[in-house]
């Protein structure tokens, strides 16, 4: 059963609504700029043999995983342009990572963004991980058009009024989902003819 429509006292409770239900882009210039960060992350499912290209370098468009990790950076720096009522945030860090993870059955892609701003980075980290899984079925779609991107989800954020927020561990991925804590970044891309790193 679908959930009851928001009222409309919900609906101004929203910060990008007005009282007349009218879109609005909140204004900031009140607080003060302050050290912000945030976390995302997203999943594309693929096949063991698609994932085997990506693993090996071998798709016909080139490294996926370098690709879809500078399109996540160009993304995640233009998040204002994207999303209508987001604030221009002056970026300080913005690192994308797509690594291949058999486990999980695909590519695992982490975005983290940072600032000191008067507004959060959690959009620009979203907006990232999406355009740079994305990107990975792009580069993939001439093999298997079945891909599948599983989730795009904020794990973390720190600083503003709201302090932190972490995003517990979903029991259906098992002990060794990956927390949500800083990980490890993907190895540097070896030299052309030197082995790929190998998947989990």
């Amino acid at each position: 059963m679908d959930p009851a429509p928001p009222t409309r006292n919900d609906r101004r409770r929203l910060t990008h609504v007005d009282r007349a239900g009218r879109p609005r882009m909140v204004d900031v210039s009140a607080k003060p700029a302050t050290p912000r960060r945030a976390v995302a992350e997203a999943l594309v499912a693929m096949g063991p043999a698609t994932l085997q290209l990506v693993v090996d370098g071998t798709s016909a468009k080139g490294d996926v995983l370098m690709v879809a990790e500078l399109a996540g950076v160009m993304a995640g720096k233009r998040t204002s342009e994207l999303i209508p009522l987001c604030h221009p945030v002056p970026l300080t860090d913005l690192v994308v990572s797509a690594t291949p993870d058999r486990q999980a059955g695909g590519v695992r892609v982490r975005a983290e963004a940072a600032t000191t701003a008067q507004t959060g980075v959690e959009m620009e980290a979203l907006t990232a991980a999406s355009v740079a899984a994305l990107t990975v079925y792009d580069m993939v779609k001439g093999v298997e058009k079945g891909v599948e991107i599983r989730w795009v989800r904020l794990l973390e954020k720190t600083g503003g009024k709201s302090g932190e927020w972490h995003r517990q561990p979903d029991p259906a991925e098992g002990p060794d989902a990956r927390p949500a804590s800083r990980g490890p970044r993907r190895p540097a891309v070896p030299k052309r003819g030197a082995p790929r790193p190998r998947a989990k």
